[in-house]
């Protein structure tokens, strides 16, 4: 089967170029894209979800940076400063959690402010050319993630995931799935169980699309079936992504993946988490100190438009949990197998 399209594509040149976004909003039923002119409609776009996954956002934000400064072009070297600091602040306010938009802001900051000096347009040209960069190095990690989690998944192996780290989540295979996709192609008959994620559904809606895509067994489940699923003994092994990981291994994802660490651990099913070197966030000693973004009532009492609580209800609504490390039995990043998780081996592995 044909490779997906990219979630994001930089379209055009340095100058009047846009980002292109795939609207994940409205998947699977309608596929839209979305160009992205202002840093405005970049910010709405990671805001909105309609580009989500701690990767992606990443990389989108680096190309919200080039829009930002595309009218500098003219500016004094302390206008332009500026107006870098400025669009970095701005998308920075996006979203807390994903520790990925925070790297690529501060690291587009760091090229840009040498550039000062530079001839205007030379200034976007470079600074297109560093995010493209982090989009290639994203690709690449994918696919350096994916191969070193395939060896921990045996043949004729039940694989459970929680919410989406895919494709649709990074510029590349994604981070979860990539390790799915990579032992799909070395062969190996895996069944995947793809929780639908409440309350947003990015399983029903993303990676059961994603998976269904690329001609990987996906079988649907609802949240609360998870545990169940696994006492039926049809899992042998959950895979997950991460937005934030602390310097000891605890790891940040979508809510519900702690519960789903928790079950794995109750039935003696190893529980894996696939992440980039650019989501450790090695100033946090543990997850205690891991912001958890709260989204909005209405996601829970109104999901996709329609009223399923009464009207006044208090709502929690976290977007993310901590799992702690004791629960994670590996970490695949691109540069190993971080085996076990703790604060040496995070460390060991990343300085590697």
């Amino acid at each position: 089967m044909p490779t997906p399209p990219a979630s994001l594509t930089w379209t055009g040149d340095a100058l009047t170029g846009s980002l292109q976004l795939i609207d994940q909003t409205l998947l699977p039923v309608e596929f839209v894209t979305l160009k992205c002119r202002t840093v405005a409609e970049v910010w709405t776009a990671i805001k909105r979800l309609c580009v989500r996954g701690a990767p992606a956002i990443g990389v989108s934000a680096a190309y919200g940076v080039v829009i930002g400064v595309q009218a500098s072009i003219d500016s004094s070297p302390e206008q332009f400063l500026a107006v870098l600091k400025s669009v970095c602040h701005e998308l920075a306010s996006s979203r807390p959690t994903a520790v990925n938009l925070f790297w690529a802001l501060d690291r587009m900051e760091r090229v840009g402010e040498p550039l000062a000096r530079r001839p205007g347009k030379q200034r976007v040209e470079l600074l297109l050319a560093e995010a493209q960069r982090i989009e290639a190095e994203d690709r690449a990690m994918c696919t350096a993630i994916g191969l070193v989690g395939a060896r921990y998944l045996p043949d004729s192996c039940g694989v459970l995931t929680h919410c989406n780290a895919g494709g649709l989540a990074t510029a590349g295979d994604g981070t979860a799935l990539a390790v799915i996709f990579a032992a799909h192609a070395q062969g190996k008959r895996l069944q995947v169980y793809a929780d639908e994620t409440r309350p947003l559904l990015q399983g029903a809606r993303l990676t059961s699309w994603e998976l269904m895509q690329r001609g990987v067994p996906v079988t649907l489940i609802c949240d609360n079936m998870a545990g169940w699923v696994m006492h039926e003994g049809k899992v042998q092994a959950v895979i997950v992504g991460a937005d934030r990981i602390a310097a000891n291994g605890d790891a940040a994802n979508k809510i519900g993946t702690y519960s789903v660490a928790q079950l794995a651990a109750a039935h003696g099913i190893p529980f894996y988490v696939a992440a980039p070197s650019s989501t450790f966030d090695l100033s946090l000693p543990d997850g205690t100190g891991i912001p958890i973004e709260q989204r909005a009532s209405e996601e829970v009492t109104h999901g996709f438009g329609r009223q399923t609580a009464p009207a006044g209800v208090v709502v929690y609504n976290p977007a993310f949990d901590v799992t702690p490390a004791r629960l994670i039995r590996a970490i695949f990043t691109e540069k190993g197998a971080i085996d076990p998780v703790n604060t040496e081996n995070v460390k060991r592995v990343l300085e590697g």
